[in-house]
């Protein structure tokens, strides 16, 4: 007599001795996509931040101090200065607020835990906070600290209802996906042979051993047995991957558009990328940089300093060089609409110390035509 290994779930005492074989796997891990989301959108931001200059700045004048040092070069003893900006973002997008605390060696460190106590008419304070291993014992006052508040509580909770809807669906695509390419069989046994344990094992075994072969190698070769027969069966239709793509996409794309980044860039299409760029410095780079220079400049900078012009100015980095912008500069300069430090200001230059970048000249061809002078004049 011969059966199929489905029959074994049969309640059927002759065969009770096969309940333990292990042919028919689990169910598949869904792929993180909210994760996978939420990390491409804030890393594409952290990578533009972190390549700004923190320019502290008297009078247009650059100070290059242990503040400027600290900001652009080795904020504390385990960090760089790109990756430290990295992890500001990631912290205050992903946790919707972050915190930056100045230890007694003037290391600037990100906490990653603390407890805000808030107050009305005086300054919050921070207790518990908790950098990796060691937490302080101290309380910050909020004159101590950088508190960085990305004021967005419903991305989160968008996040987690788009996640609801487009994580079914896509787990459900996967599984239809797997269960398209699956290796279907069935392993017929001719039941008629001693069920000690010793001839349990060795066909457990072998079944395993065969089992693995099939499901790893390119070439599996599988030996025949008398009374024992392995058969494939026919694979059914599922969802494709391109539809799989299509519905991650979608949820990136949300995702994206909740942060301010235009949708073009997360895919790298090419067309009209410059636009593209330039809203995304906008909506989202500028907004993001204007937070943490007004954080700075409470912070770093007292009331006094700060009203005899001293400032903390965020050059990010521009999608465009002097050279694109040549012809432009030229005809601000030639027109007399900016003088020379206004234009070197705006392409990410220093201030030089010639008194001919402060004059706004102009050119003939822009006179009125009553001033033109010709002739031997």
């Amino acid at each position: 007599m011969t059966i199929g290994l489905l029959d074994i779930f049969k309640r059927n005492t002759e065969l009770e001795w096969m309940y333990d074989v292990d042919l028919l796997e689990g169910t598949s891990e869904r792929i993180k996509m909210k994760q996978l989301a939420i990390q491409t959108c804030v890393n594409m931001i952290g990578r533009i931040i972190s390549q700004s200059e923190f320019r502290v700045k008297k009078n247009k004048e650059t100070i290059k101090d242990e503040l400027y040092y600290r900001l652009n070069v080795r904020p504390n003893k385990n960090m760089s200065a790109s990756f430290f900006w990295q992890t500001v973002v990631y912290k205050l997008i992903h946790d919707n607020e972050c915190l930056i605390i100045k230890s007694a060696t003037d290391d600037l460190l990100i906490a990653d835990d603390f407890d805000r106590v808030e107050y009305g008419v005086v300054e919050d304070t921070f207790k518990n906070v908790t950098v990796k291993n060691f937490t302080f014992q101290r309380t910050f006052t909020m004159n101590d600290v950088l508190y960085l508040e990305f004021d967005n509580e419903n991305l989160s909770k968008l996040i987690d209802s788009l996640f609801m809807d487009y994580g079914s669906l896509f787990g459900r695509m996967v599984e239809f996906q797997k269960h398209k390419n699956q290796i279907r069989s069935t392993v017929d046994l001719e039941t008629t042979g001693a069920k000690d344990p010793e001839t349990q094992r060795k066909l457990q075994s072998f079944i395993d051993r065969m089992y693995q072969a099939i499901k790893e190698k390119t070439f599996a070769i599988i030996p025949q047995q008398k009374g024992f027969t392995y058969t494939e069966q026919a694979a059914s239709s599922g969802a494709s991957v391109d539809e799989i793509n299509k519905v991650s996409n979608g949820f990136l794309d949300h995702v994206a558009k909740a942060l301010g980044i235009p949708v073009a860039l997360i895919h790298g299409e090419m067309a009209d990328v410059e636009k593209a760029t330039r809203n995304m410095m906008t909506f989202c780079i500028d907004p993001l940089l204007k937070k943490i220079k007004d954080e700075s400049d409470a912070k770093f900078i007292d009331k006094k300093e700060y009203l005899a012009g001293k400032r903390i100015d965020i050059k990010r980095v521009s999608y465009s060089n002097m050279f694109d912008v040549a012809t432009s500069v030229d005809k601000l300069r030639s027109s007399g609409v900016a003088n020379g430090h206004e234009l070197r200001d705006a392409i990410g230059l220093e201030q030089m110390d010639d008194p001919i970048l402060d004059k706004f000249v102009i050119t003939k061809n822009y006179q009125e035509t009553n001033e033109l002078e010709g002739g031997d004049k």
